[in-house]
């Protein structure tokens, strides 16, 4: 685990994927960071590799994390995503084993270990419990727990994701240091109200975001409602 990174719940990772490039990329991170300074939310956001460098020198308040990274050293590598070019490139971290780009287990322990060496953070994807507890045994900053059949997907009751509080549970059992990120198919304020209400620290989106008629109100719906349900629960748990 890369010991400079430093997060606190709640927060929100915010993923264009291959939807937004360049300016309207750019357009979307600086109104991330607009919000995320207003509500003061932790933002994520995973731009195209070559829109990093131009949204880092731009935003203030928000952490850039690349798609993805191999875990190769500086050398051969033709296609592949060296971890020292996102460093430099202004990157604060990275994204590893999204349902769109696999990892095997191997591959990421070697990049979680390059990852630590150079000074980038780590989210690694899991899609059940067993897969998040092999990769809570590697040590990276946040787990993103989202099954892969739920992605993309608008659900009808979010409150109903019964797994979110034995994932949490058995993932701090074996380090109480990373952080668990629950996500698949947030589409409103409301889904992020009712995930975190139930435990999550925090959630995500993309679809729900960047394919909106208006992409920046639902962003911000989504932020406020983030806060909100974090602060009425900790204020709950606090009163006990």
């Amino acid at each position: 685990m890369y010991k400079g990174f430093k997060i606190k719940p709640p927060f929100f990772e915010l993923g264009p994927k291959a939807y937004l490039y360049g300016e309207a990329s750019l357009k979307l991170a600086l109104e991330a960071d607009r919000i995320a300074q207003k509500y003061d939310v932790n933002i994520i956001y995973t731009p195209q590799y070559v829109d990093i460098p131009i949204i880092a020198r731009e935003v203030k308040y928000i952490n850039i994390f690349a798609q993805h990274m191999d875990p190769i050293e500086v050398g051969r590598g033709i296609g592949s995503v060296l971890p020292e070019s996102l460093k430099a490139a202004g990157a604060t971290g990275t994204l590893l084993n999204h349902a769109e780009k696999k990892m095997t287990l191997s591959d990421i322990l070697k990049a979680i270990k390059r990852a630590d060496e150079v000074g980038l953070a780590t989210i690694v994807c899991a899609d059940n419990l067993t897969e998040a507890l092999s990769i809570a045994q590697m040590h990276p900053n946040i787990i993103l727990a989202e099954p892969e059949s739920q992605i993309g997907k608008q659900q009808n009751d979010i409150t109903s994701r019964n797994y979110i509080k034995e994932i949490n549970e058995k993932v701090k059992a074996i380090d109480s240091d990373i952080h668990i990120l629950h996500s698949a198919g947030i589409y409103s304020g409301k889904d992020v109200y009712d995930i975190i209400s139930i435990g999550a620290e925090a959630t995500g989106c993309t679809s729900g975001v960047v394919k909106a008629d208006d992409p920046v109100k639902v962003l911000e719906e989504m932020i406020f409602s983030l806060r909100k349900a974090w602060d009425e629960r900790v204020n709950k748990e606090n009163s006990k």
